[in-house]
């Protein structure tokens, strides 16, 4: 004779608080995606006072992008190391590969995690003593990469900025609890060379090439050729921001007016490797513009023969 339990089965028994269990985790995880996506983007640009009102935020994440050197004599108080061979590969490239393009997305999220960065975190970055504001915006440009756009600010004026206004610095480096970052590449912002080689089949695409006019000019070759990629216009990197990593809104308004930009137009950006690139880049995100960047930049153009170069 079989006995069988009036209220089910044991193994039935055994099975719903572990459902419920599973169920409550999966609302919870679903809740919190939800009050992720709702929650309004950083601002791209923050200030000094900023920075000082959020610094002790939980989950603030200050990047410092610079040297070790520069780093280990001071840094504000919290600021975590972020350089720019941490997001890309090699400046000077094995042969027959390009130099600092992005990482695959697994091995930037490794990165992105081991410096505290969570899917929650709000990331503030600023250029160090010695850290070119075009790499600044080369480690944004990751962040971006990898779906935290809206997460991630950049300090106006750097380190420089905040020591001028009488900010502490320190030597200290944090601790750091990693992070858990499981949102990825979220958006189309790598172009390839098909799409840069059809700009002009794109009335609302303006190409950028943002190198010094004497290499888009062609009076200086770059990878053994001479000039831009055709439909480029130039807006050179250092127009876009002051020497000491400082963007301001009037002067990008007149730069991208002047270079025949439109309200509304998809920005795609190159430079000889991709570095140069995202300051223009960053410049037009923060004019609104949807942005681009071509990653293998004029590298990938002249030494993979991808299309003409023209004066």
């Amino acid at each position: 004779m079989i006995l069988s339990h009036p209220r089910g089965s044991l193994h039935t028994m055994n099975e719903r608080p572990v459902a419920m269990r599973t169920l409550r985790l999966l609302l919870i995880l679903l809740f919190s995606s939800s009050m992720l996506a709702q929650r309004p983007a950083a601002p791209l640009l923050v200030d000094v006072d900023y920075l000082a009102k959020h610094q002790n935020d939980p989950n603030t994440v200050i990047l410092e992008v610079g040297s070790e050197k520069s780093y280990a004599t001071n840094h504000i108080a919290g600021a975590r190391l972020l350089t720019v061979q941490d997001v890309s590969s090699p400046m000077k490239a094995a042969p027959g590969k390009l130099s600092l393009e992005l990482l695959p997305p697994e091995e930037l999220r490794t990165k992105l995690t081991s410096v505290g960065i969570s899917d929650g975190s709000h990331i503030i970055v600023y250029s160090g003593k010695d850290g070119p504001f075009q790499l600044t915006t080369r480690v944004i440009f990751a962040l971006e990469y990898m779906g935290l756009g809206d997460h991630t600010s950049l300090l106006n004026g750097g380190l420089a900025a905040w020591t001028a206004a009488g900010k502490p610095v320190t030597t200290t480096v944090p601790d750091v609890t990693p992070g858990r970052l499981t949102i990825g590449p979220a958006k189309n912002l790598v172009a390839d060379a098909d799409l840069v080689r059809s700009i002009a089949e794109h009335p609302d695409y303006k190409l950028i090439d943002s190198r010094t006019p004497n290499f888009y000019d062609g009076a200086d070759p770059t990878f053994g050729k001479s000039g831009h990629i055709p439909g480029a216009v130039n807006i050179p990197f250092n127009q876009v921001f002051s020497g000491n990593s400082e963007v301001d809104l009037a002067q990008l308004n007149k730069v991208f007016s002047d270079a025949g930009v439109k309200t509304g137009d998809t920005i795609v950006t190159y430079c000889h490797l991709g570095a140069q690139a995202t300051a223009t880049l960053f410049a037009a995100r923060v004019l609104g513009h949807p942005v681009m960047l071509y990653d293998g930049s004029f590298q990938d153009w002249a030494t993979n023969n991808r299309g003409e170069v023209v004066k």
